[in-house]
């Protein structure tokens, strides 16, 4: 299991300058996905000559076999993100990297007869990450183009056969039918999770860990493939699902309308609900609702999720402190930083057991009924699969076992 930092995309950029250049006459050939495209590739090998004056001068060798394969496995990694299959990223991006030798190669040969350059852009500081920016442009680029498009790619010190072997590449690259063809193709599950809210998905000892995490494990399991846990948040958890950055999102995911309007959800593997942790000397204090709806009530939320919308429609009196870290926000409450937290049962029975200064100051009560299960894209083939999947592990208890086992640790 490795978890893998999120990738920048720039998809509301290039769909806005699209936008925006039709609103103002352009013709389609204009703004087509070819000739961003090409622009994109262009660009990009365009810095070919500035990473090899870095390298003539610094004395480097142009091949760097280990680096290539680093830069093609991260461009499939990318291209995941808008289903391209794992072997048009890597044809693509060999090609690419073979194209981007060839320039370097003839710079070299330039200098070699002629004047050379005592000075270049730095390679590690500026340049690289130019690179990887325009890798990803590309790799979006590459999804958002017609399947007629072909690029067209000049630049000094390309030869037209190497410029039309990676034009061929670009287009035909190849896209999977859905989700779950993707995973068992590519071998790996990409499981969104915020790593904060324990029992789900937590961290302990520096290992991420909890009921979310056993029956992702189990998950990528059953699929035969490699777990990759992405990070993300609950201010962003949509937005990430939308840009196809993890392949289901699994981290205590509370199920509701809002979400089901862009996003399918699994079966519910808990049922729960709202309710209130205090400290243990404040029960009698914060009882129900209306008592701790009151001005010098000081309530505290983490920011993003259906514990903020729940506070947001029902607590319009108390003073709201929206804390980020959900990590540290219990600690708030002991501190007496902060009077009540209202989160879901489950954690309230966690956070509880865990620390004796804190209390459910409603036990077996909840404001909500609420139920958690798996965010999914809109693709009913891997929601047929996961699906099954749970229902198989609850017929067998594999999910009561990992509720069981973080409940009582």
């Amino acid at each position: 299991m490795k978890t893998q930092t999120m990738l920048r995309w720039p998809v509301l950029i290039t769909l806005w300058l699209m936008s925006n250049a039709l609103a103002y006459g352009a013709t389609d050939d204009s703004i087509s996905s070819a000739s961003h495209l090409s622009q994109l590739i262009n660009t990009r090998l365009g810095y070919m000559k500035d990473v090899a004056a870095y390298k003539w001068i610094n004395n480097i060798a142009i091949e760097d076999l280990r680096r290539e394969q680093k830069v093609i496995a991260a461009a499939q990694s990318s291209g995941l993100q808008s289903h391209l299959t794992m072997e048009s990223s890597r044809l693509f991006f060999t090609l690419q990297i073979e194209a981007a030798k060839e320039i370097q190669r003839y710079w070299f040969k330039q200098w070699q007869e002629g004047p050379a350059p005592d000075k270049a852009p730095d390679l590690v500081n500026e340049v690289r990450p130019r690179l990887i920016e325009l890798g990803n442009d590309i790799v979006q680029a590459l999804a958002l183009q017609q399947t007629s498009d072909r690029p067209s790619i000049g630049i000094t010190g390309l030869s037209p056969e190497t410029a039309n072997q990676l034009e061929a590449a670009a287009g035909s690259v190849k896209f999977y039918p859905n989700q779950l063809d993707q995973i068992l193709s590519s071998k790996n599950l990409r499981v969104g999770t915020t790593l904060d809210y324990a029992p789900f998905s937590y961290e302990r000892a520096g290992q991420p860990t909890g009921i979310d995490l056993d029956l992702a494990r189990d998950l990528a399991l059953s699929l035969d493939a490699e777990l990759i846990l992405v990070n993300t948040s609950w201010p962003t958890l949509m937005a990430d699902l939308a840009a196809g950055k993890f392949d289901i999102g699994m981290s205590g995911i509370s199920i509701n309308l809002e979400r089901q309007k862009s996003a399918y959800f699994s079966l519910p593997h808990h049922t729960g609900g709202k309710t209130a942790i205090v400290r243990c000397d404040q029960l009698s204090r914060f009882d129900d609702l209306t008592k701790i709806d009151q001005p010098e009530t000081r309530v505290i939320v983490n920011p993003g999720g259906t514990n903020q919308r729940f506070i947001q429609s029902n607590v319009e009196r108390a003073a709201i402190t929206v804390h980020s870290d959900n990590r540290t926000i219990f600690d708030e409450i002991i501190e007496n930083r902060a009077d009540v937290m209202i989160t879901d049962a489950i954690e309230v029975e966690l956070q509880s057991a865990l620390h004796s200064e804190l209390c459910g100051a409603m036990p077996g009560q909840t404001f909500t009924f609420q139920q958690k299960g798996f965010l999914l894209p809109r693709d009913q083939v891997w929601k047929q699969f996961v699906d099954t999947w749970l229902t198989q592990r609850t017929g067998e208890s594999v999910v009561k076992q990992a509720f069981t086992r973080h409940l009582s640790n």
